[in-house]
């Protein structure tokens, strides 16, 4: 019979520290060291690869005073047998916009977590989120206290607004289209009732890319995806585009003919783009950076749906706003957020996103709940069922009546 781990063995787990990449085991291991907490960890994660059962479960609402949020409940169904991880919850600390740290932060993070928890971290959750991997009930009160006195504050968990994250907009990348880490930082703020106190029907997640190359993959993870774009032409450096042929780019294989919508030509010496067909998919802008920038006229397409496969299927988001100016104090998008939040709250489904309420209210429905006028751009594909009819409507002019 395979070693569990009860003797200290774990032979399974040590699998787990082979190849090229990191392993999680051999932290853990580090931590087991100098912490019986990471001893049990081990022994129990090594049982759990014998028996093919998770030993963790759910132990209901845990926080902290205040906070109906940032704090998940893990309880072993072994307590016995493993004392020192019979509680073991994790707390969400709301990362920087960005995730840019100075390296005194960090410590002061670690510091916390080593007096009050497992040691272990996950730099970031997919929320986005610092993850504290680990504490005892006695110990949330403690931990949180001394996160807040040194600037940080839990994120969110549970049925509400999760975290926003961002990606590092203009801060590092030429591309962005907005201040990514400005929005992020002013809604986390703006939302911190619908952060920390869960109301809402399941989780809402917000993030921000600040270019259509969505470096945070918005499209797929979140239920409000604000991803940078512009409305006016591409910026065109034709000294450039010929310096990037000259260099060995093929333009016409590598640029032209990969284009969604087929909308660049070039002929040797002058790259043209027809824009009223660009679909801002960056491929273009990409492969010719020195060449090519977005246009001047910036903003954000605001698309709305995403999640992963929980009750439903997966969704990817599409669109709701094709185009929206984002700049301070952001009312416009703050005011669509809360317009939907109300229809949401109203008629939602317990543990049903948004998503799942559209498609389960109808597009209609929904966009004359939170008054947003239908646009060609919500479209994802042309109506399939031919017996849908449209009739055209006549409004009578009363001088006109009887003529």
């Amino acid at each position: 019979m395979a070693d569990s781990g009860g003797n200290g063995g774990t032979p399974m787990l040590d699998e787990l520290e082979k190849g090229p990449w990191p392993s999680f085991v051999t932290e853990i291991k580090e931590i087991a060291k100098d912490k019986d907490v990471g001893k049990a960890l081990l022994a129990l994660l090594e049982r759990s690869y014998h028996e093919k059962i998770g030993h963790w479960k759910h132990g209901g609402i845990v926080g902290v005073l205040g906070y109906g949020g940032g704090v998940i409940g893990r309880y072993s169904d072994l307590p016995d047998e493993f004392p020192d991880i019979a509680h073991f919850h994790t707390l969400r600390v709301n990362m920087p916009s960005g995730w840019f740290y100075t390296s005194d932060a960090l410590r002061t993070i670690c510091d916390i977590w080593d007096r009050h928890g497992s040691g272990l971290t996950n730099m970031h959750g997919s929320t986005g989120d610092i993850i504290l991997l680990g504490t005892t009930t006695d110990e949330l009160e403690p931990t949180f206290k001394e996160l807040t006195d040194s600037g940080f504050d839990l994120g969110g968990s549970g049925s509400d607004l999760r975290t926003p994250s961002c990606c590092v907009g203009p801060a590092r990348c030429e591309w962005a289209c907005y201040d990514t880490l400005n929005l992020t930082n002013d809604l986390t703020q703006h939302f911190q009732d619908e952060l920390h106190r869960p109301a809402f029907p399941y989780k809402y997640k917000i993030k921000a890319a600040g270019c259509p190359n969505d470096c945070v993959a918005s499209v797929a993870r979140a239920d409000m995806s604000i991803i940078g774009t512009w409305r006016d032409e591409i910026q065109i450096d034709q000294a450039e585009v010929k310096a990037a042929a000259a260099d060995g780019l093929n333009i016409e294989r590598d640029v032209c003919s990969r284009c969604p919508t087929k909308c660049i030509e070039w002929d040797g010496s002058t790259l043209e783009i027809d824009d009223v067909n660009c679909v801002k998919c960056m491929h273009c802008i990409n492969a010719m950076p020195k060449a090519l920038r977005p246009g001047k006229d910036r903003g954000a397409t605001i698309l709305l749906g995403a999640k992963a496969p929980i009750v439903e299927g997966a969704m990817l988001s599409s669109v709701l706003v094709p185009f929206m100016k984002l700049e301070e104090p952001y009312d416009d998008l703050k005011d669509l957020i809360e317009r939907i939040w109300d229809f949401w709250g109203e008629h939602g489904k317990n543990r049903e996103r948004v998503g799942e309420l559209i498609q389960r209210v109808g597009l209609g429905n929904f966009l004359e709940a939170i008054e947003v006028e239908p646009v060609p751009e919500m479209i994802a594909h042309p109506r399939e069922n031919p017996y849908v009819f449209y009739e055209e409507y006549y409004e009578e002019d009363d001088e006109g009546e009887g003529e």
